[in-house]
């Protein structure tokens, strides 16, 4: 009686909200799954085109591939950030606190441009080597993968932090007080005990940071000058520039496609991972 009287109630709270995501992303995802098979033509030739053109094949490796540095890169320096942010003193976890949450107000848009300005031919890294004398004209730092990856890298860390601070904070200290007493040195202590009990974190920072990258636009738009195109720049140069919106959706269907099944096999090792660490 009790679950059956709170199922109304409920359902009255959370069928708003289910119909926002319906109208917002169900719906549109649909009418770009329904152009992928029927422009300019009906059939499945766009999703042949999407697995036998070279350049499209190229974009998606690349794609993955900055992804896939920038998660490894952006987790682990979050990884830091976030310990000193937990466990650190006073003074640390407000610094700490600064550098997370103020980026959140700066656009995307500011802090590519921010970057450009920061490493292009005339911008402060190049004109100060040449200044000190330890180059003899400017370095490339803009306009290829490392730029971008530094680009994704400093947005991306804060959304890794917030998963990470909230594994770190559930963490029992009598665990490591009982490693302690063991005789575990601190590194012994972190490596063996404090990363494992932190791994649900991890995994989630893991998948956030994985996802949003995939999504990128301004950011590898901006810093890679058109030398290193993803996957959402490709969907916006055949959806505007071509155009060809049958083989845009679809690249933007398969996309979506791998997030999916990407976020499904993350979920199911995480809750494997938590099963096997509860036995």
């Amino acid at each position: 009686m009790r679950s059956s009287s709170a199922f109304w109630p409920a359902l009255a709270l959370t069928a708003p909200l289910v119909l926002f995501l319906a109208f917002a992303y169900a719906l549109p995802f649909f009418g770009v799954a329904l152009w992928s098979v029927t422009l300019p033509e009906p059939g499945l030739g766009q999703y042949e085109r999407l697995v036998g053109d070279p350049l499209v094949q190229s974009v998606f490796l690349r794609t993955f591939r900055i992804c896939l540095i920038v998660t490894v890169i952006a987790v682990a320096c979050a990884y830091a950030v976030t310990y000193v942010w937990v466990r650190g003193s006073r003074l640390q976890r407000r610094l700490i606190e600064i550098c997370i949450f103020v980026p959140f107000w700066i656009s995307l848009l500011t802090r590519a441009f921010g970057w450009l300005a920061l490493l292009s031919t005339r911008g402060i890294v190049n004109s100060s080597l040449q200044a000190l004398g330890l180059t003899d004209g400017p370095l490339a730092l803009v306009r290829n993968e490392p730029s971008v990856i530094a680009g994704m890298v400093h947005v991306l860390i804060p959304f890794a932090v917030l998963p990470l601070a909230s594994a770190m904070r559930t963490v029992d200290e009598r665990m490591l007080l009982a490693a302690r007493g063991m005789g575990a040195s601190r590194l012994r202590i972190f490596w063996s005990v404090f990363v494992p009990l932190t791994l649900p974190g991890v995994i989630g920072a893991t998948l956030i940071v994985f996802v949003f990258s995939l999504g990128f636009f301004v950011t590898p738009a901006i810093l890679g000058g058109g030398r290193s195109i993803m996957v959402a720049e490709l969907v916006y140069l055949r959806m505007f520039q071509s155009p060809d919106w049958g083989l845009g959706a679809a690249i933007s269907v398969a996309l979506v496609v791998i997030v999916a099944a990407l976020m499904g096999l993350l979920a199911r090792f995480a809750r494997l991972g938590l099963t096997g660490g509860g036995r």
